[in-house]
């Protein structure tokens, strides 16, 4: 416990410093079960939630292994409440367990059972959960009825109680379906993913941007072998996962299909976007029938991070058929992580960036954030607007149109990604560097044209919308500058540098940088997707956009 690069707090937030020999690490074993709440140069800041040590005790930590963790890195001794917090904490995850049991005629009847029947009767008391309830035959035993499995999970995590799911899944109608390994294999963490998720039966893989999360996701269908629906972000993710399905899987064509906005495909197995499965016609849900065209014996969430509310009221009704949510991170914008606990499953597998990036799976990078003065004209417009438009008048400062050129100019002959979020500033940016452009008004075809041609290198630079964020593999992409964002968005940062985590065939060192107009809440904004990549270990580089522009 001499000199370690944590401080622990009663407060349960945890400090890291930077720069001791031993933060990479402490913040690897820290990153298991406490998120990431500041991170500014010197002393990251980390909280220790609840429901982040129930996602770890899911994910097979103990309490004893958490509080090892932090008795190996503290540079002081644990506060007592906090180690008594962590035990009793962690001790409340699997008191309660839904299963299977026999009652009156029913001989598989979903079943909330307890050994602390002082639990169990404050559970019971509870006015959301009590309507759920149907029976009480004995101390340590409810009957739940049978549609809401996925509510009284999502009820018992509001008041602290969160139940083990051992209530068991649907096989679904049997389909054959194997890897086919001939010209590769899994890596040993994606075949270590899948192994617990199969052991599991539903719950969420967290990898990186890159890492490979398609496969884990062709690989429990090939462990599950039975007919399976893939909900994806967007079409051009959609025929992603096909051609990935067709070429690392004895999937055919005539197996795989397509349930989009263009197309109405269904078979054993079927591609649907998020966008159609919440698609409303006179104040109704048009595409439900879609959920049980077929007996999904398993269900893929991609970018599980992004599913959309509606979709976990949706789910709530699967809790019968195996789910598996695939993301680079279990941050949400809208805070509904628990949500994601409760109807897709608990944190079954994470690996941390930089722990697969040792191991050669996916690049390097080095990421920068290019600060921007404005101009006096610029400065005095930025400071005489509203509240709600300072934002986009920073985000889309003209200012940052030659540092872009500057930049695009010193990574001559590598691919480069110009990301931003308003489309007026992409035609600018596209029109001064004639470069070609993707927005969301880009037909498909054209989108997967010049994302072909940016893969094969015709086209090597290429200015694009948040259509990109998601689910758009482009391997040899090195640079990225990003030029707006949503308003400092954490999932956003994850995706737009998972477009550079690819390993390269160059063997080049992935460049990320951000361009931030000085003084302005686009800086403000910046600290908040800068968490994200502290979180994952990597450090940003403040450069001034003068020295970049006079180089």
């Amino acid at each position: 416990m001499a000199d370690g690069p944590l401080i622990v707090q009663s407060d349960r937030t945890v400090l890291l410093e930077v720069a001791h020999p031993d933060a990479e690490d402490a913040r690897h074993e820290l990153a298991v079960f406490a998120e990431l709440e500041r991170a500014p140069e010197h002393i990251h800041t980390y909280r220790i939630t609840r429901l982040g040590l129930w996602n770890a005790r899911a994910a097979g930590h103990d309490a004893e292994d958490m509080l090892a963790t932090l008795d190996r890195w503290s540079r002081f001794p644990v506060p007592p409440s906090v180690s008594t917090d962590i035990r009793e904490t962690v001790t409340r995850y699997g008191r309660l367990v839904i299963e299977r049991g026999p009652y009156g005629d029913e001989q598989s009847a979903l079943i909330l059972r307890s050994t602390d029947e002082a639990v169990l009767t404050e559970v019971a008391r509870n006015k959301r959960i009590a309507p759920l309830l149907i029976a009480h035959p004995a101390a340590d035993t409810y009957v739940v009825d049978p549609w809401a499995r996925g509510h009284i999970k999502q009820e018992l995590l509001k008041i602290g109680w969160p139940a083990e799911d051992l209530a068991g899944y649907t096989p679904g109608t049997p389909h054959p379906i194997a890897l086919d390994e001939t010209e590769w294999s899994l890596r040993p963490y994606q075949r270590k993913a899948v192994d617990i998720f199969t052991e599991g039966g539903s719950g969420v893989v967290v990898l990186p941007c890159g890492a490979g999360k398609t496969l884990v996701g062709a690989a429990a269908m090939a462990d599950t072998k039975t007919t399976t629906l893939i909900l994806v972000t967007n079409a051009v993710s959609a025929r992603q996962w096909r051609d990935e399905l067709l070429k690392r899987t004895s999937l055919t064509a005539e197996e795989i299909g397509e349930y989009s906005g263009q197309v109405k495909e269904i078979k054993p197995v079927t591609i649907a976007t998020y966008q159609i499965l919440t698609a409303k016609r006179k104040g109704e849900y048009a595409h439900l029938a879609l959920l049980d065209a077929l007996d999904w014996g398993l269900v893929v969430y991609d970018e599980v991070h992004l599913l959309p509310a509606p979709v976990f009221k949706l789910t709530a009704d699967l809790q019968a058929r195996r789910r598996l949510g695939l993301t680079a991170t279990l941050v949400r914008e809208d805070g509904r992580e628990g949500d994601v606990f409760s109807l897709i499953g608990p944190k079954r597998f994470d690996a941390p960036w930089k722990e697969i990036e040792a191991q050669g799976f996916i690049s390097p990078a080095a990421c920068y954030e290019v600060r921007v003065d404005l101009p006096a004209y610029e400065r005095l417009e930025y400071a005489a607007a509203a509240d709600e438009d300072r934002y986009r008048l920073a985000a889309t400062a003209p200012a940052k149109i030659d540092v872009v050129r500057s930049l695009a100019e010193r990574h001559s002959g590598e691919q480069i990604l110009v990301i931003g979020q308003y489309l007026d500033q992409i035609d600018t940016i596209a029109d001064a560097l004639q470069a070609p452009k993707i927005t969301g008004a880009t037909p498909v075809d054209e989108r997967e044209r010049l994302y072909q041609a940016f893969r094969d290198g015709t086209v090597p630079l290429l200015v694009v919308s948040k259509v990109a964020n998601f689910s758009v593999d482009l391997p040899e992409a090195s640079v990225a500058i990003q030029v707006s964002g949503s308003f400092g968005s954490r999932q956003e940062e994850a995706q737009r540098l998972g477009r550079l985590l690819r390993p390269k065939t160059n063997g080049h060192t992935a460049s990320f940088y951000t361009l931030i107009a000085r003084d302005t809440v686009d800086q403000d904004f910046a600290q908040n997707r800068q968490r994200f990549l502290a979180e994952q270990g990597y450090s940003y580089t403040i450069l001034d956009a003068e020295g970049l522009v006079a180089a």
